[in-house]
């Protein structure tokens, strides 16, 4: 394996598709690259997560230009990273009201929103195109605890805390009528699930909560948008059975006293056939397994990634 991390490799452009999903959702993905939900009614459009940079997030106001000219009021960040948010200044212009988050995700970007901007600029700089444009850090004008729900142009729109998984903030975003979920990195398809600030233990219950909505269609953190009942199960299968599998080997590794590179090599044998083939499983992988066995030993709330801590770790899994 390379010293560089997996991802600095990664500089294939990704095709965006921007997809409708019901009469008043959409989804925009890219082919395992980070993703982002619509909705769009007749009195204004609402954004779940603003994407890396403002150029990045301008190519997604063109596409929604094809469909409304309605003004773009909201914004919802699922979670702080800062992939999914550093693009927020771009929806300014637009008249912007409100850029939400829960609670835990406000706490978290305090605690850590700027060394994590610089981490994962430094591990996926194409994800991070045109960085220079990024004015600092995206902060919430509305934060909520649990639940909050809008009413735009007649839609409900219920904006939840379900339970940590991902991160501790994490966010859905719930269209009741239409049966429409954006799950943020809560659920994954086709793509490793990355786990370096995640609750492994607390993820499979807050899957289920989003099971009991019964959602039809769902836009997930990476991957192809769920398009049916059956897909939207097979999403959270899949997600659950990723998040289980890698806690699992990291218990065993803790109980077994192992090194954090013999950990490594413990849950390759078991995660890399099962998961090898999928979109990011390299570039995640160390993070994810430092951080489960970190959760195994006790120590619950993630430690906090640094640029310099990123490099220490990468290297150390990776020497002869």
């Amino acid at each position: 394996m390379t010293k560089q991390f997996a991802s600095v490799a990664d500089l294939e452009e990704k095709k965006a598709s921007f997809t409708q999903l019901s009469d008043h959702a959409w989804g925009y993905t890219a082919e395992g690259d980070p993703n982002t939900g619509v909705v769009i009614t007749d009195e204004g459009v609402l954004i779940v997560d603003a994407l890396a940079t403002p150029v990045m997030a301008r190519r997604l106001i063109d596409e929604i230009r094809k469909v409304t000219d309605k003004p773009i009021k909201y914004l919802v960040l699922s979670h702080y990273h800062a992939v999914r948010v550093l693009g927020a200044s771009a929806y300014g212009p637009e008249g912007c009201q409100e850029i939400i988050a829960s609670q835990g995700t406000y706490d978290l970007i305090v605690e850590r929103g700027a060394q994590d901007m610089q981490s994962e600029y430094e591990r996926f700089p194409r994800l991070f195109q045109n960085f220079e444009s990024v004015p600092g850090l995206t902060w919430p004008t509305l934060v909520f605890k649990e639940e909050m729900t809008l009413f735009m142009g007649g839609v409900e729109i219920r904006i939840m805390h379900p339970g940590a998984g991902h991160t501790k903030g994490d966010t859905i975003v719930w269209l009741p009528a239409e049966k429409v979920l954006f799950s943020g990195d809560l659920v994954e398809c086709e793509a490793a699930c990355y786990t370096g600030d995640a609750h492994l233990a607390e993820w499979p219950a807050t899957l289920d909560r989003l099971r009991a909505l019964a959602p039809e269609k769902l836009v997930p953190g990476r991957g192809p948008a769920l398009m049916s009942p059956r897909e939207v199960a097979a999403g959270l299968d899949y997600t659950q059975d990723f998040v289980t599998t890698l806690f699992r080997c990291a218990q065993e590794a803790v109980a077994a006293d192992m090194t954090l590179k013999q950990a490594m090599a413990h849950t390759r044998k078991v995660m890399d056939p099962k998961f090898g083939h999928v979109f990011i499983y390299e570039h995640c992988l160390p993070f994810d397994v430092t951080r489960a066995v970190d959760e195994a030993k006790g120590i619950a709330h993630p430690r906090i990634w640094t640029a310099e801590r990123d490099k220490e770790m990468w290297h150390g899994l990776q020497a002869d």
